[in-house]
């Protein structure tokens, strides 16, 4: 199997200048390889890694071998954008990113202004493609429509009780509560406590007193896992179990690490797991054989972002910003989480959104009713 090129690279590192001469088609991975959400960034990584050594194994596309570079921008707006303004000067073909939307948004200008195309694999921000940019895409869904999951159920299974919204500030955090408390009090729900916590914060205990006094039955948080894992720990230290719901942010194992038992029946919504589907199998069994951890999302996601670059550059017949562009709007492509097609936003035709639950250590789906 053919070895591709991977860089892990800080913002200084890129700023300096990581691009050579390439004689194949170059495809960058902004992504997040330090910080508090590497985890994530990890499995995005195995992800784009995987797609390109499995379509290189083919032949590649238009005649040519893919090599990966990996930009690190720690889910940080300001390294994200040098991350892009050097993928630009490296002459990509296209994009892979961001993980996060806080990094996403500022990137996509730059990408824009350059007419380099960039799919994410996970920024789930409703304003990253609301901006109307024609090179801009994303296989995931958006926060408007995973919000208003979580906001019903609450209405559903907490009516009448008193519960709380909160979030990091952040785009990706701050977004998706924001829909979650819109949608709970249009079913007829009350928002008995709205807060917000900073990305990085460690203790707690301010908070968790504030929810004791409101007497919350119910914890909607928007953000990442590390911060809502102490929370949620923290809580259960100082006798307080409320019933803790969060988004796509806490697909992630380092949740159960932080938690515990603690974190024992925590909800959140997350596009249906693509591990349970049959085309899926093939790939897990290659992560495996890499020695590399078990796929989640993450991982999914940023291969089928790989795959639909791939596949619309063939369509293209050109690595031209514009001609893969067109070609993205205009055809439906065969990746490992299902058929994708994108409106003329460059969101996906057909979003999906479940609910999972914390098992014994182990996300589980819920049934649906």
């Amino acid at each position: 199997m053919r070895l591709t090129v991977l860089s892990f690279v800080s913002a200084t590192a890129l700023l300096a200048g990581f691009g050579t001469a390439q004689a194949d088609i170059v495809i960058g991975l902004g992504t997040a390889t330090t910080g508090p959400v590497a985890a994530l960034g990890e499995q995005s990584v195995y992800g784009a890694r995987q797609a390109i050594e499995d379509i290189n194994a083919k032949g590649g596309v238009l005649g040519q071998k893919l090599v990966l570079k990996v930009g690190d921008d720690a889910c940080d707006p300001r390294q994200a954008v040098a991350v892009a303004n050097q993928f630009v000067r490296d002459q990509v073909a296209a994009v892979v990113g961001h993980l996060c939307s806080g990094a996403s948004i500022p990137a996509a200008d730059v990408y824009q202004e350059e007419g380099v195309v960039m799919i994410t694999p996970t920024a789930t921000n409703p304003l990253l493609t609301s901006k109307g940019h024609p090179n801009i895409f994303r296989v995931c869904g958006r926060d408007d429509q995973q919000g208003v999951v979580a906001g019903k159920y609450l209405a559903d299974a907490f009516k009448g009780k008193n519960i709380a919204v909160l979030d990091d500030k952040q785009a990706y955090g701050k977004g998706l509560a924001d829909v979650v408390a819109d949608t709970l009090e249009k079913a007829g729900g009350k928002v008995a406590y709205r807060g917000s916590v900073t990305a990085g914060e460690r203790d707690f205990s301010a908070l968790i007193t504030s929810l004791k006094d409101k007497k919350i039955d119910a914890v909607y948080y928007g953000g990442y896992h590390p911060e809502l894992g102490l929370i949620v720990r923290q809580a259960q230290e100082q006798g307080l179990k409320p019933q803790f719901i969060a988004g796509d942010g806490l697909n992630n194992q380092e949740y159960w690490s932080i938690t515990g038992p603690a974190g024992e029946g925590t909800l959140y919504t997350d596009s249906p797991s693509a591990a349970s589907d049959p085309k899926a199998q093939e790939l897990i069994a290659s992560f495996k054989a890499a020695g590399l951890p078990e796929p989640g999302n993450f991982a999914f996601y940023s291969y089928a972002a790989v795959q639909v670059i791939a596949q619309g550059l063939q369509k293209a017949g050109s690595v031209d910003g514009k001609k893969l562009s067109d070609a993205l709007h205009s055809g439906s492509y065969d990746t490992v989480v299902g058929e994708v097609e994108f409106d003329k936003k460059g969101d996906i035709t057909k979003p999906n959104y479940v609910m999972y639950e914390w098992t014994n250590g182990q996300p589980k789906m819920v049934a649906q009713k």
